[in-house]
């Protein structure tokens, strides 16, 4: 039997306004000397003078650079930056745009790189995968770990609370997805692994446990899902694929940035998609959409400006994004008929 590997952060730091710890908490793990840290403007203007200070006071040199589109060009461009600047690692400052661009482009130059996050929006601040636009495929792609995870929880309380919902909506969906592995592990005999998926379903209870808390919009709040997304993004890590996090729901959300552009955020839609997948698999979904209600994220398509038409073609189109990835979709078949039932019976349109 082949290695199983994980590969998993070295250190993960939360607290408050703890930004200008970034350079002595990097400066305990050897990373060398030059960083290339990577960003969006936006972010630029709100952290770059308290991180810069901060790495400069820990030892590094550091070279600020303004990432655009996450797209395979634009980690090609950093990629070699990276090379060319002999950067030692990469930091990626910034929402999923920012981290994913530094994720891929310090796999391509074959060094660490870290994670500060400024939203909660996905669990991509600590998974090894990343999305970018102009590849062949909607979902995300294996890249690496970060080697470390600072978050900054008075930052993070300062993104629009929408973030921080669809963080939960990404999370939630951890319900599904381990459903959709366990279901491939029985009927094809796919690779489960109990303790990840067991991390995995540990996030998405926690946030439905804490829906009140999490609605209250306070620094509870914002610790309880940052600690979340972390685990499990973790969970992936430890899984070596992203099956604990990543099922018929999220492909139920890729087929949505195809047949719906721009319709709501990732986690908003990975949190539909649980509602009617959960269904299928005769969870009690009304209880999901229940906590859903309470932490404010969509339960239906009109809160996100989708169509009815744009559900159910979502849903019947699913099952193609990953034909090597087993899920419910599969016992489902769905057809243009029992999607419009599905989403009507879970309330998901109509």
């Amino acid at each position: 039997m082949p290695a199983h590997v994980m590969e998993l952060p070295r250190k993960v730091a939360v607290g408050s306004e703890i930004t200008s710890q970034v350079g002595e908490l990097l400066g305990e793990l050897e990373l060398g000397s030059e960083a290339l840290v990577l960003s969006g403007p936006n972010v630029k203007k709100l952290v770059a003078k308290e991180l810069t200070a901060s790495l400069q006071k820990g030892g590094f040199r550091t070279k600020w650079e303004l990432v655009g589109p996450s797209t395979f060009q634009e980690v090609e461009r950093v990629s070699r930056l990276s090379e060319d600047y002999k950067a030692n690692f990469l930091i990626g400052v910034g929402g999923g745009k920012s981290i994913d661009i530094a994720k891929l482009s310090a796999f391509n130059s074959k060094v660490p790189f870290v994670s500060i996050p400024t939203s909660a929006s996905h669990d991509g601040v600590s998974s090894p995968f990343a999305s970018v636009k102009g590849l062949d495929r909607p979902y995300s792609i294996v890249a690496k770990p970060p080697v470390a995870i600072i978050v900054d929880t008075e930052i993070i309380a300062k993104a629009p609370f929408q973030f921080m919902v669809s963080g939960c909506g990404d999370l939630i969906s951890k319900l599904t997805a381990v459903k959709d592995w366990e279901l491939s592990h029985i009927k094809t005999g796919e690779y489960y692994g109990r303790y990840s998926a067991s991390l995995a379903l540990l996030s998405a209870n926690l946030i439905i446990e804490d829906a009140n808390v999490i609605s209250a919009k306070n620094k509870e709040s914002v610790s309880v899902v940052v600690e979340a997304l972390i685990s499990s993004g973790v969970a992936a890590g430890i899984a070596g694929s992203s099956r604990p996090c990543s099922g018929s729901e999220h492909l139920f959300s890729h087929a949505m940035d195809i047949v719906a552009p721009g319709k709501g955020l990732h986690g908003e839609k990975c949190g539909l998609g649980t509602i009617m997948m959960a269904k299928l698999h005769g969870m009690d979904y009304d209880a999901i959409r229940h906590s859903m209600k309470v932490i404010g994220l969509p339960t239906k398509a009109s809160q996100i400006d989708a169509s009815p038409d744009q559900i159910v073609k979502a849903l019947v189109f699913a099952r193609e994004i990953r034909k090597e990835r087993y899920t419910i979709l599969e016992e489902a078949k769905l057809t243009v008929e029992s999607a419009t039932r599905l989403a009507s019976e879970t309330g998901v349109i109509g």
